[in-house]
């Protein structure tokens, strides 16, 4: 049998039919995201009086590329803080710090020659020489420059993340107030100090997080900064001293968490909300925070490093009055759709050509190709925010090429995508590498790789998807061209195949279920499911010999 010919001569229509179909429905969702993206959203102006600023912020100077708090031997110089702080100036009227290390022990004097003031914090953890010397240091600091330092935070989470008992942070933060000629606090989630309320007799003011995002029971951007005043509301009334919101905040970009949904346009209305109301009703705020953290993904994933209200580049993220849109040009995705298009035409053109086929082929082909470009530049976009290490941008940007290799294959392959099992194509190759350029045993091991892949990211998701990305954009090309091309007559997969297909379909279903509203779980979903669909419901093949 001829196995590049269908079985019928209408065959080859309605797969190209269902193909066009596929992809031009792709394009109009992937058109309608940037069309809504691009679109500028009305917000509430944020009315501050003139001369007012953001209260304070925190500060973390490690935004330029490879720096690191947890690099020992990296100092911050002077120089960058000064660049820094002179940015920020014209925000804020007060930074806070988390340590005194690695050259931030300058912030207090910088902040004197630009006029700010300073939240001081001395970094606590489970090392007790380490404290005592961050403790002492910090103590000298906040004494030498009293007009400058507001406060000085004996301790960040400490409790939280577990690293000290209470009994052992009571003493530490004693110890500094008895030294100390600023107040002294201790901050943590609003929750342990709820849970320690004894904490209060050790400090001059209690300083709580309030994040509407991080909260066990995430919360809509539409009540966030109405929990914040409840929250803040209920901290009140349970201690005397006075309470300061020590971090509160929205990330402009990551993993949503049911309904807390990450993006600019999200953060800006947080930010104008909040600062609104905190001023008008006199709440002393601190937000989290000024620039981007890239350095934070390798903890909290994409959403880690992106609650600055500045970028990492130093470039606000949004106006405090005015619309705000969440991207500001659409011309790059527009120009790689255009590219895959022509370049799938062509190959598309070349194959109907010595097919004699017609061309529904080259409309098919050219549309995947505009799916495929613009897919390329739209993983582009998401990899620059969320890859952290050339392991990543390695593993992943493979699996991105698999699938802008499926669409070449199904623009050349005559007169549709022919797939053998995976397993198959691997030993055909092991005997002749140039079988590499038949369609059908390329787009077999690229299945297989993409499968796989997506079994991996699925088991991933459903066992730890706290801080995980959905990785819609890396599967949905192959998914809707597989959806298709996975029911050709002369199609066949392996049991591999098959059980990578199942564990996908089970892990997107799993990962739905625990947040059935969640846009960005229902489309990984739906993107799990059309890639696993057509090799669940055919029969599997024993892997071909020779």
């Amino acid at each position: 049998m001829d196995t590049h010919r269908f079985r019928n001569p209408l065959a080859g229509s309605r797969f190209w039919a269902t193909f066009l179909a596929v992809q031009l429905m792709l394009c109009l969702v992937l058109a309608g995201k940037l069309l809504h993206e691009a679109e500028p959203v009305a917000l509430p102006d944020l009315a501050l009086a003139e001369g007012e600023r953001l209260q304070c912020v925190s500060y973390a100077p490690f935004h330029r590329p490879g720096q690191t708090p947890f690099d020992p031997g990296l100092t911050i110089a002077r120089t960058q803080i000064l660049e820094d702080l002179s940015t920020l100036r014209a925000s804020t009227g007060c930074v806070r710090i988390y340590s005194v290390d690695q050259g931030l022990s300058e912030v207090p004097a910088v902040a004197r020659e630009l006029g700010l003031k300073v939240l001081l914090g001395a970094w606590i953890g489970s090392d007790p020489k380490r404290n005592t010397i961050e403790l002492d240091r910090a103590i000298a600091i906040a004494n030498a420059h009293p007009d400058v330092v507001r406060m000085l935070i004996v301790g960040n989470e400490v409790l939280l993340r577990r690293e000290l008992t209470v009994p052992e942070l009571r003493a530490l933060i004693e110890s500094a107030r008895e030294r100390s000629s600023v107040p002294v606090t201790y901050a943590d989630v609003w929750e342990f100090w709820i849970r320690n309320r004894d904490l209060e007799q050790a400090v001059d003011r209690v300083t709580v997080h309030i994040l509407p995002f991080w909260e066990d029971h995430p919360v809509a951007i539409e009540t966030a900064v109405e929990h914040v005043a409840d929250v803040f509301a209920d901290v009140g009334s349970r201690f005397t001293k006075p309470v300061t919101i020590g971090e509160t905040g929205w990330p402009s970009a990551g993993r949503q968490r049911e309904q807390s949904r990450p993006s600019r346009v999200n953060q800006a209305r947080f930010i104008r909300e909040f600062v609104q109301r905190a001023h008008q009703e006199g709440w002393d705020y601190n937000l989290i925070e000024a620039i981007d953290q890239p350095w934070k993904r390798a903890l909290e994933g994409t959403v880690g490093g992106h609650w600055g209200i500045f970028t990492d580049e130093l470039e606000a993220k949004f106006p405090l009055t005015g619309p705000v849109s969440e991207r500001h040009s659409i011309l790059a995705p527009v120009l790689g759709a255009g590219a895959g298009a022509l370049l799938c035409a062509l190959l598309a053109l070349r194959s109907a050509g010595r097919t004699g086929n017609n061309l529904l082929q080259v409309a098919a082909s050219t549309a995947c190709g505009a799916s495929a470009g613009l897919l390329a530049v739209l993983h582009h976009e998401h990899a620059t925010l969320a890859y952290r290490d050339l392991i990543e941008w390695s593993l992943l940007g493979t699996i991105a090429c698999a699938g802008t290799l499926l669409a070449l294959c199904l623009a050349g392959s005559p007169p549709g995508l022919r797939i053998l099992p995976a397993w198959d194509a691997w030993r055909r190759l092991r005997v002749d590498p140039l079988l590499a350029i038949d369609p059908a045993v390329l787009s077999g091991l690229l299945r297989g790789i993409v499968l796989f892949a997506a079994a991996i990211a699925g088991i991933l998701l459903f066992a730890d998807p706290r801080y995980r990305d959905f990785p819609v954009l890396l599967y949905l090309l192959p998914a809707a061209i597989l959806l298709v091309a996975g029911w050709h007559p002369d199609s066949r997969h392996g049991r591999e195949e098959w059980i990578c297909s199942l564990v996908l379909a089970l892990m997107v279903i799993g990962r739905w279920f625990y947040e059935p509203t969640n846009l960005q779980a229902i489309a990984w979903l739906t993107t799990g499911l059309a890639l696993a669909a057509p090799t669940l419901r055919r029969p599997t093949h024993e892997n071909e010999q020779g």
